[in-house]
Order: structure tokens, then C-alpha cells, then sequence
């Protein structure tokens, strides 16, 4: 099939790293390659494609961060202009497990409002007051109503029915030598929990000299699917690498998971977030699970939009019209 006109391309999809570009693309039912033409003030690289009735346009952000996720976005809107309506940030992000989060590696977390908070917050900015406590004084913007709707009649469908991300996981991983390699599940063996006081050894370059002592008791799973987590993402232009930070932090947002881009796409741009959860956000080494964790975020972002009514999404304001008539980013008085 030709390459469909850019006026027909309503969904964007956004990443910050080259495997979660590569999962993005094993993701489409069809792919139309690189775009030729767009925006001259846009320096965005985009592989159309289309997934189901949606016609998708993927960005790479090319480096960490909420400035570069902005920009991205921005440059995106313009292109788009007359099409685009809504976004995926989907990759991965370091997992905070907690007593009332049984979160794994390998799992997704969805951003979805929570009390006050639209479903992302932003660690990193506010008021430092009394013992150097960050007062956080913003609030971003929850997802469009038509993408929580499509995240409810998912997790309703779940409740009785196999879901579709796990089939399209494996068809992935099992579509040739290299995507066997690439984005194959690990080891559960890799997949450990240290407890926040025992820091890796900074003269190992591994894990393997870390001992079994020092890892946080776990229930086995029963399975070894990617499960799904619904609450909110943090998000900031830190790595976060310490366990006692992790958890700190994990208490005073409420958060799953830490990851980089977000708060920069939640001021300007109705999104929402998926992220695979690849490491703790501790001192530990781990590159392991990237990958697979990558595929699992870019497989619900592919079985989301099944719930997403064309129709519906035809009747939506461009991206660009909604940022014009509304304020995104809401400050919140301080005293």
C-alpha cells in the first residue's frame, strides 16, 4: 500500500530509545517507512505505519529528558497539524515496588489519574522548604477523556477475556532469529529485588557477587505474563539509582515507576504513558530486561488503541487547536 497522506495520521507515538522504537515498529500492521515531507522548522525523523483503522506517525526523541520530549511534541504538532489527535509516550521506566505493588520487570505501568494528580507528576520541580523537603506545586494534565475511556473498556475486557498484548508480544519476539534474541523474555533468575540498604559494590561491574541475602522476599508468580499496573508516573530530567531515594520518593508521589520524558509531553501535549518496567531505580546493574520491556509497553500501547472508536476519534479537536484553547500546565497558588 502507498504511503497514506499525512492529514490521515491521528494518533503520534513517541520514544525515547532505539529498542522502543524497534518494539513501536513490530507493533504496526503495516509500515509505510520514513515520511518524505513535513513541517521545514520540524527536525523530527517519523516512520508512519497504521494499526488497525489508525494511521501512526513514531518519533524518536534521540535523548533523555522533559526539554527534548517538548520539543518532540511541538515539532509533531506541526507537522500534523491538521490530523493529529492525541499521543503514546511508550518505552520504559525504572519500577517502584512497594507492599500495595507487587511491581515486577517486565511489567506496564499506565499513567491514570489518582486523587489530585492527573497520572504523571513531576519530582523534580517545586519549593524546597523545611529539611530540604521538595513541595511539589504543579499539576499536570490527566489524559484525554477518550483515551481513559479506551483504558477502562480495556481493563473491563481483561477482567474475563485472554488479552491481545501478550499474543502480540510473542508474535514479535518469535518472528525471526533476531527478534528472538532481541527482545526475548530473560531469566526470572534476573529479575531481583535487592532491599534498599544493600548497595551494589562499586568496584563490580555485575550482579553476580551480590548475595541471595540481600534480595527482598518474594511471592513466585504464577505465570510469567507482563502485568498491568494502573496509577501514577514520575517523572523528571534525574536518573534516579538509590534505593532509599526510590522509595522516599515512591511515599511522597504515590508513584510506580520513575522515567524521564513525560512531564515534558503532559504541559503541551494530551497523551498518555506506557512504560515496561526494566530496573528497580537502584545501585544495582541491570540492562537486562530492556528490550522485552519496551515490547511489553509498545504491545498494550497496540492493544489500547483497539479500544479507540475511530469514529469517536474523528470527532476530536487536533492537537494543536486543544493546546491553543487551554492552558495545560495549571500552577497552583503558592504562599
Amino acid at each position: 500500500m502507498s504511503t497514506p497522506p499525512r492529514d490521515k495520521v491521528q494518533v503520534g507515538w513517541i520514544c525515547a530509545l532505539p529498542e522502543e522504537a524497534a518494539a513501536a515498529r513490530e507493533m504496526l500492521d503495516e509500515n509505510f517507512g520514513t515520511l518524505k515531507e513535513q513541517n521545514g522548522t520540524d527536525t523530527n525523523s517519523y516512520i508512519l505505519g497504521r494499526i488497525g483503522n489508525h494511521y501512526i506517525a513514531i518519533a524518536v526523541l534521540g535523548q533523555y529528558g522533559t526539554t527534548s520530549a517538548t520539543a518532540v511534541a511541538t515539532n509533531m504538532s506541526r507537522t500534523f497539524s491538521r490530523s493529529l489527535k492525541f499521543g503514546l509516550m511508550v518505552g520504559i521506566a525504572a519500577g517502584i515496588p512497594s507492599p500495595g505493588h507487587d511491581i515486577r520487570l517486565g511489567d506496564i505501568v499506565v499513567s491514570s489519574p489518582a486523587g489530585t494528580c492527573g497520572g504523571v507528576v513531576q519530582y523534580d520541580t517545586g519549593k524546597l522548604v523545611k529539611d530540604g523537603k521538595m513541595e511539589r506545586t504543579g499539576s499536570l494534565n490527566a489524559p484525554p477523556r477518550l483515551l481513559l475511556n479506551a483504558v477502562l473498556a480495556m481493563r473491563s475486557s481483561t477482567m474475563t477475556e485472554v488479552p491481545k498484548y501478550l499474543g502480540y508480544m510473542e508474535k514479535a519476539i518469535h518472528r525471526n532469529e533476531r527478534t528472538r534474541k532481541t527482545f526475548g523474555r530473560p531469566d526470572v533468575s534476573t529479575d531481583r529485588l535487592f532491599r534498599a540498604e544493600c548497595e551494589h559494590p562499586a568496584t563490580a561491574s555485575t550482579c553476580e557477587g551480590c548475595l541471595p541475602d540481600w534480595e527482598q522476599p518474594r511471592t513466585a508468580r504464577e505465570d510469567d505474563e507482563a502485568n498491568i499496573h494502573y496509577g501514577i508516573v514520575a517523572s523528571g530530567n534525574a536518573v534516579i539509582k538509590h534505593a532509599a531515594t526510590r522509595d522516599q520518593l515512591g511515599r511522597e508521589t504515590g508513584a510506580l515507576c520513575f522515567e524521564m520524558e513525560a512531564a515534558g509531553l503532559m504541559m503541551d501535549f494530551p497523551c498518555i504513558v506506557v512504560r515496561g518496567i526494566c530496573d528497580y531505580a537502584d545501585s544495582h546493574k541491570n540492562d537486562t530486561w530492556h528490550a522485552y520491556a519496551a515490547l511489553a509497553a509498545a504491545a498494550y500501547a497496540k492493544e489500547l488503541l483497539d479500544y479507540v472508536p475511530s469514529a469517536d476519534l474523528d470527532t476530536e479537536k487536533p492537537v494543536i487547536e486543544v493546546c491553543r484553547r487551554s492552558s495545560t500546565y495549571r500552577v497552583m497558588p503558592q504562599e
